[in-house]
Protein backbone atom coordinates (compact mmCIF):
# COMPACT_ATOMS: atom_id res chain seq x y z
CA UNK A 1 0.00 0.00 0.00
CA UNK A 2 1.21 3.58 -1.05
CA UNK A 3 2.03 6.03 1.22
CA UNK A 4 -0.01 9.47 0.09
CA UNK A 5 0.82 13.22 0.21
CA UNK A 6 0.01 16.51 -1.26
CA UNK A 7 2.22 19.54 -3.04
CA UNK A 8 1.74 22.60 -3.52
CA UNK A 9 2.33 23.89 -6.59
CA UNK A 10 3.74 27.34 -8.41
CA UNK A 11 0.48 28.06 -9.53
CA UNK A 12 -0.73 27.36 -6.41
CA UNK A 13 -2.83 24.07 -7.15
CA UNK A 14 -2.74 20.92 -5.24
CA UNK A 15 -1.38 17.41 -6.67
CA UNK A 16 -1.17 14.05 -5.18
CA UNK A 17 1.74 12.59 -4.41
CA UNK A 18 2.42 8.38 -3.83
CA UNK A 19 5.09 7.39 -2.52
CA UNK A 20 5.89 3.28 -2.45
CA UNK A 21 8.86 0.62 -1.78
CA UNK A 22 12.06 1.21 0.35
CA UNK A 23 15.37 2.57 -0.37
CA UNK A 24 16.96 5.22 -2.47
CA UNK A 25 14.49 7.92 -3.22
CA UNK A 26 13.16 8.29 -6.83
CA UNK A 27 11.24 10.72 -7.95
CA UNK A 28 8.90 9.67 -11.03
CA UNK A 29 6.60 11.85 -12.76
CA UNK A 30 4.05 8.86 -13.35
CA UNK A 31 0.15 8.36 -13.71
CA UNK A 32 -1.29 5.75 -11.36
CA UNK A 33 -4.74 5.77 -12.24
CA UNK A 34 -6.49 2.73 -14.17
CA UNK A 35 -7.35 3.00 -17.49
CA UNK A 36 -10.32 1.88 -18.88
CA UNK A 37 -10.73 -1.14 -21.16
CA UNK A 38 -11.64 1.29 -24.13
CA UNK A 39 -9.39 3.66 -23.43
CA UNK A 40 -6.22 1.03 -22.74
CA UNK A 41 -6.96 -0.32 -26.07
CA UNK A 42 -6.85 3.06 -27.95
CA UNK A 43 -3.52 3.25 -26.50
CA UNK A 44 -2.25 0.25 -27.82
CA UNK A 45 -3.28 0.90 -31.26
CA UNK A 46 -1.17 4.12 -31.00
CA UNK A 47 1.53 2.21 -30.00
CA UNK A 48 1.61 3.46 -26.00
CA UNK A 49 1.69 1.48 -23.12
CA UNK A 50 -1.46 1.91 -20.70
CA UNK A 51 -0.33 0.54 -17.65
CA UNK A 52 3.00 2.23 -18.17
CA UNK A 53 2.77 4.60 -14.73
CA UNK A 54 1.76 1.02 -12.20
CA UNK A 55 4.18 -1.14 -14.09
CA UNK A 56 7.52 1.17 -13.50
CA UNK A 57 6.26 2.33 -10.23
CA UNK A 58 5.74 -1.60 -8.76
CA UNK A 59 8.76 -2.60 -10.54
CA UNK A 60 11.00 0.29 -9.54
CA UNK A 61 9.14 -0.08 -5.72
CA UNK A 62 11.71 -3.24 -5.18
CA UNK A 63 14.80 -1.22 -5.36
CA UNK A 64 13.61 2.44 -4.25
CA UNK A 65 11.58 4.34 -2.69
CA UNK A 66 9.82 5.58 -5.81
CA UNK A 67 7.57 8.96 -5.34
CA UNK A 68 4.91 9.28 -8.15
CA UNK A 69 2.82 12.26 -9.40
CA UNK A 70 1.25 12.51 -12.74
CA UNK A 71 2.93 15.90 -13.47
CA UNK A 72 1.53 15.89 -16.97
CA UNK A 73 -1.76 15.08 -16.45
CA UNK A 74 -2.00 17.74 -13.34
CA UNK A 75 -0.94 20.50 -15.98
CA UNK A 76 -3.75 19.28 -18.54
CA UNK A 77 -6.32 19.21 -15.97
CA UNK A 78 -4.95 22.54 -13.93
CA UNK A 79 -2.81 24.31 -16.73
CA UNK A 80 -0.60 27.03 -16.48
CA UNK A 81 -0.78 29.00 -19.98
CA UNK A 82 1.64 32.09 -18.62
CA UNK A 83 4.14 30.51 -16.14
CA UNK A 84 4.93 26.99 -17.10
CA UNK A 85 8.20 27.83 -17.20
CA UNK A 86 11.54 26.09 -16.91
CA UNK A 87 12.36 27.24 -13.38
CA UNK A 88 8.72 26.95 -12.22
CA UNK A 89 8.85 23.27 -13.37
CA UNK A 90 11.82 22.63 -11.89
CA UNK A 91 10.14 24.08 -8.52
CA UNK A 92 7.46 22.25 -9.03
CA UNK A 93 9.04 18.97 -8.81
CA UNK A 94 11.07 19.74 -6.09
CA UNK A 95 7.81 21.10 -4.11
CA UNK A 96 6.91 17.28 -4.96
CA UNK A 97 10.47 15.68 -3.28
CA UNK A 98 9.51 17.70 -0.67
CA UNK A 99 6.20 16.54 -0.20
CA UNK A 100 7.25 13.18 0.16
CA UNK A 101 10.42 14.52 2.62
CA UNK A 102 13.05 13.82 0.22
CA UNK A 103 15.78 15.61 1.12
CA UNK A 104 17.65 14.07 -1.85
CA UNK A 105 16.76 12.04 -4.99
CA UNK A 106 16.88 10.81 -8.43
CA UNK A 107 14.40 11.23 -11.03
CA UNK A 108 13.28 9.96 -14.06
CA UNK A 109 11.48 11.50 -16.83
CA UNK A 110 10.76 11.16 -20.70
CA UNK A 111 9.91 13.22 -23.09
CA UNK A 112 9.36 16.80 -22.08
CA UNK A 113 9.46 15.69 -18.39
CA UNK A 114 13.28 14.31 -19.52
CA UNK A 115 14.12 17.99 -20.13
CA UNK A 116 12.56 19.04 -17.18
CA UNK A 117 15.08 16.64 -15.61
CA UNK A 118 17.52 18.35 -17.09
CA UNK A 119 16.10 22.08 -16.39
CA UNK A 120 15.69 20.90 -12.03
CA UNK A 121 19.65 19.65 -12.58
CA UNK A 122 21.11 22.91 -13.90
CA UNK A 123 19.02 24.49 -10.88
CA UNK A 124 19.41 22.05 -7.76
CA UNK A 125 22.36 20.17 -5.86
CA UNK A 126 19.80 17.62 -4.21
CA UNK A 127 19.86 15.67 -7.26
CA UNK A 128 21.70 12.58 -7.07
CA UNK A 129 20.85 10.64 -10.31
CA UNK A 130 18.93 12.00 -13.68
CA UNK A 131 17.54 9.86 -16.20
CA UNK A 132 16.33 10.85 -19.70
CA UNK A 133 14.62 9.35 -21.70
CA UNK A 134 13.08 9.99 -25.79
CA UNK A 135 14.47 13.54 -24.93
CA UNK A 136 18.85 14.34 -26.00
CA UNK A 137 20.69 16.24 -23.63
CA UNK A 138 22.13 17.71 -26.72
CA UNK A 139 21.47 19.12 -29.70
CA UNK A 140 17.42 19.23 -28.42
CA UNK A 141 14.57 19.77 -30.50
CA UNK A 142 13.71 23.06 -28.70
CA UNK A 143 12.81 25.14 -32.01
CA UNK A 144 11.25 22.59 -33.88
CA UNK A 145 8.77 21.60 -30.46
CA UNK A 146 8.48 25.35 -30.46
CA UNK A 147 7.04 25.39 -33.94
CA UNK A 148 4.69 22.06 -32.95
CA UNK A 149 3.28 24.02 -29.75
CA UNK A 150 2.84 26.72 -31.52
CA UNK A 151 0.66 25.42 -34.21
CA UNK A 152 -1.52 23.19 -31.68
CA UNK A 153 -2.04 26.33 -30.13
CA UNK A 154 -3.26 27.95 -33.12
CA UNK A 155 -5.30 25.19 -34.44
CA UNK A 156 -7.01 25.20 -30.52
CA UNK A 157 -8.03 28.81 -31.25
CA UNK A 158 -10.04 28.04 -34.31
CA UNK A 159 -13.33 28.24 -34.48
CA UNK A 160 -13.32 25.69 -36.76
CA UNK A 161 -11.22 22.99 -35.18
CA UNK A 162 -14.18 23.67 -32.31
CA UNK A 163 -17.02 22.63 -34.66
CA UNK A 164 -15.72 20.09 -37.00
CA UNK A 165 -16.45 16.76 -35.56
CA UNK A 166 -13.81 14.51 -34.41
CA UNK A 167 -12.69 12.65 -37.40
CA UNK A 168 -11.08 8.64 -37.40
CA UNK A 169 -7.61 8.48 -37.76
CA UNK A 170 -5.33 5.48 -38.56
CA UNK A 171 -3.22 4.65 -35.58
CA UNK A 172 0.37 6.15 -36.30
CA UNK A 173 -1.11 9.09 -38.18
CA UNK A 174 0.48 11.36 -35.92
CA UNK A 175 -0.11 14.30 -39.13
CA UNK A 176 -3.74 14.04 -39.77
CA UNK A 177 -4.56 13.39 -35.79
CA UNK A 178 -7.00 16.68 -34.48
CA UNK A 179 -6.27 18.93 -31.61
CA UNK A 180 -8.27 17.58 -28.52
CA UNK A 181 -6.52 20.23 -26.48
CA UNK A 182 -7.76 23.97 -25.08
CA UNK A 183 -6.27 27.22 -25.77
CA UNK A 184 -4.90 27.29 -22.25
CA UNK A 185 -3.42 23.35 -22.22
CA UNK A 186 -1.23 24.35 -25.47
CA UNK A 187 -0.34 27.78 -24.62
CA UNK A 188 1.59 26.43 -21.52
CA UNK A 189 3.90 24.21 -24.05
CA UNK A 190 4.27 27.47 -26.03
CA UNK A 191 5.53 29.30 -23.05
CA UNK A 192 8.06 26.56 -21.91
CA UNK A 193 9.11 25.90 -25.47
CA UNK A 194 9.79 30.05 -25.74
CA UNK A 195 11.42 30.23 -22.45
CA UNK A 196 13.74 27.53 -23.87
CA UNK A 197 14.86 29.46 -27.38
CA UNK A 198 17.66 31.58 -25.24
CA UNK A 199 18.90 27.46 -23.62
CA UNK A 200 22.36 25.83 -24.92
CA UNK A 201 22.78 22.48 -23.64
CA UNK A 202 26.05 22.49 -25.31
CA UNK A 203 27.21 24.90 -22.01
CA UNK A 204 24.51 23.38 -19.52
CA UNK A 205 26.15 23.12 -16.36
CA UNK A 206 24.89 20.11 -15.73
CA UNK A 207 27.17 18.75 -12.13
CA UNK A 208 30.40 16.60 -13.40
CA UNK A 209 29.68 14.10 -10.79
CA UNK A 210 25.76 13.90 -11.22
CA UNK A 211 25.09 10.01 -12.38
CA UNK A 212 23.08 10.58 -16.04
CA UNK A 213 21.38 8.16 -18.09
CA UNK A 214 19.90 9.03 -21.61
CA UNK A 215 18.05 7.11 -23.65
CA UNK A 216 15.94 6.85 -26.47
CA UNK A 217 14.81 4.67 -29.54
CA UNK A 218 16.67 4.31 -32.48
CA UNK A 219 13.85 5.51 -34.97
CA UNK A 220 12.49 8.38 -32.84
CA UNK A 221 11.29 10.76 -35.08
CA UNK A 222 8.45 12.31 -35.94
CA UNK A 223 7.72 14.27 -39.43
CA UNK A 224 5.05 16.88 -39.50
CA UNK A 225 2.98 18.12 -42.40
CA UNK A 226 1.92 21.30 -43.27
CA UNK A 227 -0.50 22.21 -40.78
CA UNK A 228 2.38 21.60 -38.52
CA UNK A 229 4.37 23.61 -40.80
CA UNK A 230 6.68 21.22 -42.03
CA UNK A 231 8.27 19.90 -38.89
CA UNK A 232 10.79 17.37 -38.17
CA UNK A 233 11.37 16.33 -34.81
CA UNK A 234 14.51 14.50 -34.14
CA UNK A 235 15.62 12.67 -30.65
CA UNK A 236 17.10 9.40 -31.79
CA UNK A 237 19.60 10.54 -34.16
CA UNK A 238 20.71 13.74 -32.19
CA UNK A 239 21.23 10.89 -29.47
CA UNK A 240 23.46 9.06 -31.49
CA UNK A 241 25.39 11.84 -33.29
CA UNK A 242 26.39 13.14 -29.68
CA UNK A 243 26.91 9.47 -28.49
CA UNK A 244 30.63 10.12 -28.07
CA UNK A 245 30.56 13.60 -26.88
CA UNK A 246 27.74 12.52 -23.92
CA UNK A 247 29.98 9.24 -22.71
CA UNK A 248 32.75 11.72 -22.56
CA UNK A 249 31.01 14.60 -20.43
CA UNK A 250 30.16 11.67 -18.17
CA UNK A 251 26.70 10.26 -19.32
CA UNK A 252 25.02 6.60 -20.05
CA UNK A 253 23.79 6.33 -23.31
CA UNK A 254 21.47 3.78 -25.15
CA UNK A 255 20.30 3.83 -28.49
CA UNK A 256 17.44 1.05 -28.60
CA UNK A 257 17.33 -0.41 -32.29
CA UNK A 258 14.23 -0.38 -33.67
CA UNK A 259 11.89 1.56 -31.66
CA UNK A 260 10.53 4.88 -31.73
CA UNK A 261 9.17 7.40 -29.23
CA UNK A 262 6.14 5.51 -28.01
CA UNK A 263 7.46 2.05 -27.70
CA UNK A 264 11.12 3.05 -26.19
CA UNK A 265 8.78 4.18 -23.22
CA UNK A 266 7.28 1.47 -22.68
CA UNK A 267 7.57 -0.31 -19.28
CA UNK A 268 8.95 -3.45 -20.83
CA UNK A 269 11.62 -1.24 -22.91
CA UNK A 270 12.51 1.26 -19.33
CA UNK A 271 12.08 -1.10 -16.30
CA UNK A 272 14.98 -3.34 -17.15
CA UNK A 273 16.74 0.06 -18.02
CA UNK A 274 16.38 1.95 -14.98
CA UNK A 275 16.51 -0.65 -12.43
CA UNK A 276 19.90 -1.77 -13.96
CA UNK A 277 21.38 1.97 -14.33
CA UNK A 278 20.28 2.97 -10.45
CA UNK A 279 21.97 -0.15 -9.15
CA UNK A 280 25.35 0.37 -11.68
CA UNK A 281 25.48 4.04 -9.90
CA UNK A 282 24.52 2.53 -6.31
CA UNK A 283 21.19 4.55 -6.21
CA UNK A 284 19.02 1.46 -5.63
CA UNK A 285 18.88 -0.86 -2.31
Amino acid sequence: MADTAEAVLHDGTTIHVAIQGDGPALLVPANLAPRTPAEAETMRLWGADPDLGPNLVNGLAGSNRVIAADYEGHRMAHPAPDTLTPGNVAADLLAIADAAGAEVFAYYGYSWLALSGLQLAIRTDRLRALAMGGFPPLDGPYKSMLAVTRAAHSASQSPDQAASPAVEVEPGDWDSATIQTTEAQTRQFVTLYEALQGFDDFAAAVPRDLPRLAFAGADDRIDYGPKWGDVQVRIGEPLATHKGALIEAGWDVQILPGLDHMSAMHSSTVLPILTGWLRKVGWAK
